[in-house]
Formats: structure tokens, sequence, C-alpha cells
């Protein structure tokens, strides 16, 4: 049994900061990826960042130099720090990792989403 548990999420301001993390417990030998994504009303899932198991990183044009996507692999934990952020950042935001199960099987897992609300 494999669990992600997000957490961080909630109403800010234009322009403030919020820190989602995403916590993963269970049969999990390795974690290959982690990754964030987002989907907001109306609209489909999209990427927002990804780290790979050796610190590679990937942004969305849209948040990059605002957002930074960084992972503790003793924790087997991944954060996603959000920066100067804006309204059209409301969304209900997804960790997916991909890792590898103590029977050597590989598996893809979603969270069950944190809302991010950026409003005035």
């Amino acid at each position: 049994q494999v669990q992600l548990v997000e957490s961080g999420g909630g109403l800010v301001q234009p322009g403030g900061s919020l820190t989602l993390s995403c916590a993963a417990s269970g049969s999990i030998f390795s974690i290959n990826a982690m990754g964030w994504y987002r989907q907001a009303p109306g609209k489909e899932r999209e990427l927002v960042a990804t780290i790979t198991n050796s610190g590679r990183t990937n942004y969305a044009d849209s948040v990059k130099g605002r957002f930074t996507i960084s992972r503790d692999n003793a924790k087997k934990t991944g954060y996603l720090q959000m920066n100067s952020l804006k309204p059209e950042d409301t969304a209900v935001y997804y960790c997916n990792v991909v890792f590898e199960t103590d029977t050597h099987q590989w598996r893809n897992y979603w969270g069950q989403g944190t809302q991010v609300t950026v409003s005035s």
C-alpha cells in the first residue's frame, strides 16, 4: 500500500507565497521522478514542474523564476515553493510520483490534490 499526502494549499493574496508538500509512504523501494501538476476550473491538467532522482528540474514557462521544485529523498517528500503568486495560478495542485515498489515494479501515483487560491 502506497500513499501520497499533499499539504500546504490555501488562500493567498497576489504576490504572496505558499509551499506545497507531497509525502510518500508505504512499500516504496525508490522514487524516480516527482512532479507537480495543476488543473484550473474548465481547463485541462497541466504540468507545473518535475524533478528527477538526480535533481534535474523542468518548469512550465508560466512559473519559471517564481516556483521552485525540490525533494528530500530520505523523507520521500517533494516540495513546491511558490512565490510571486498570481490569480492565474489558482488551481487544484496534484503531486505525481514515479517509483519502484519493494517488489521492484514501477508505479505512477497521483496525490489527492490541494487547492491553491490566489485572490485579494
